[in-house]
């Protein structure tokens, strides 16, 4: 088995790991296990490593087997690069890809790389193979995509797209925070910054992005202690979320409780979350049920206008909207996605905290035209956005400054 290494001065490129499957009739297969990002800019050392290890497979009379499990893809420049790197294998066997992520698969059927074969599991090339060895048959090295029993969902799509998007919109905070670390602790390495920015997410549950954005806002430590004087805060009374016991220093079992609640006040099929995220004064989608994805793509990229979320963080109160297809707040490209999912009518309650800014949206949506929360509906809705900017200021207050103490002890700890 061999490893490539990372070349000095350059990001790591991708790891390809090597070893020998026996098992097939005629031929034994060489199997690469790939891990790490597939972009531009690494294109080409990827491509040297590739071929290398596909030379080898080629002296050895091994059948080559590309196993993508842990490849993200990420530009037109890798396929062009994987293009020509089967162009040039013509006359030899196919490259094999076994568990490539939606994205992946996706991009190579809709690039036709000729060459090529997609297989789910290695398990079933396996036996493909060893099924067309012993017929003396070659497979076809393409399979419509409607016939592809491998083509993903238009869901895993929208899914694998909305978190390859929000890495992308996070990761700026990211760097900044990694940034910050290393000017203000003498760190030598951004690798370093990131890692105990990981160790100090992962040790109080808070997502990585929102303790990135606590730190690039709070103002820095000045001295031993980064918040000297602080003493501990009690949970605030909750009227609404306080009906089931969670703990309140879980991020995500919080905000989930949230959209549960609203969803059961408003008698409604869809909703979602966004909190403000302060670094970059953007929304956040937190979490969220049902919905349109292009509605809420709309929201989370900076492209708000027109929205019922714009207008209630802009007012600072809520606002409804009973009949979709016709509400002049709306502008014609959120009408349209809000309509193609399905919703109707909606509301939106902003979450505000004790000095009368935007934290957070709470949205929920129906799919009759001219609905209207009840007036108890109505109130319960604000309640709970109440309870939700109570236990938000409490989180910032309390988790997030340990969380911030914590990684300020860490680093100027002898």
């Amino acid at each position: 088995m061999k490893a490539s290494s990372p070349r000095p001065g350059t990001p790591a490129p991708l790891v390809i790991e090597s070893s020998v499957v026996e098992g097939l009739p005629a031929e034994g297969a060489l199997l690469l296990r790939m891990s790490g990002t597939l972009d531009a800019h690494g294109a080409q050392a990827w491509s040297e490593e590739l071929r290398g290890h596909l030379e080898q497979a080629d002296r050895a009379g091994l059948r080559p087997v590309l196993d993508m499990a842990h490849v993200q893809l990420g530009g037109a420049a890798v396929l062009r690069t994987l293009s020509e790197t089967t162009r040039i294998r013509t006359g030899r066997p196919d490259l094999i890809i076994v568990r490539a992520r939606p994205g992946v698969r996706e991009a190579v059927h809709l690039a036709r790389l000729e060459g090529v074969q997609l297989y789910a599991t290695l398990d079933e090339a396996m036996r493909e193979l060893a099924r067309a060895a012993s017929q003396v048959e070659e497979l076809p090295a393409w399979r419509s995509q409607m016939a592809d029993p491998l083509r993903p969902s238009y869901q895993d799509l929208h899914q694998e797209v909305r978190a390859l998007r929000a890495r992308v919109r996070t990761a700026p905070v990211i760097g900044m925070a990694q940034g910050m670390l290393m000017a203000r602790y003498a760190l030598p390495e951004s690798g370093g910054a990131f890692r105990v920015l990981r160790e100090t997410s992962q040790r109080f549950n808070v997502p990585l992005r929102v303790l990135a954005s606590a730190l690039v806002v709070a103002r820095p430590p000045d001295g031993a202690t980064w918040f000297p004087g602080r003493r501990p805060l009690p949970v605030p009374p909750l009227r609404v979320l306080a009906r089931h016991d969670r703990d309140p220093r879980y991020r995500g079992q919080m905000i989930d409780a949230v959209l549960r609640e609203a969803l059961a006040i408003g008698r409604a099929p869809a909703g979602h979350v966004l909190f403000v995220d302060a670094a970059v004064n953007a929304l956040a989608l937190e979490t969220r049920y049902g919905g349109a994805d292009a509605y809420l793509d709309h929201l989370v990229r900076g492209r708000n206008e027109g929205t019922a979320e714009a207008v209630a963080r802009t007012r600072g109160r809520r606002v409804s909207m009973p009949d979709v297809a016709t509400d002049a707040l709306l502008s014609e490209d959120s009408r349209r996605a809000l309509l193609a999912a399905g919703a109707q009518a909606l509301q939106c309650v902003p979450v505000l905290s004790s000095a009368g800014c935007c934290a957070g949206l709470i949205t929920v949506h129906w799919p009759d035209a001219g609905h209207r929360p009840t007036s108890a509906q109505a109130e319960a809705l604000g309640l709970l956005a109440g309870d939700t900017a109570a236990w938000l200021g409490w989180y910032h207050r309390t988790v997030l400054l340990d969380a911030l103490e914590h990684l300020h002890h860490r680093l100027t700890r002898p």
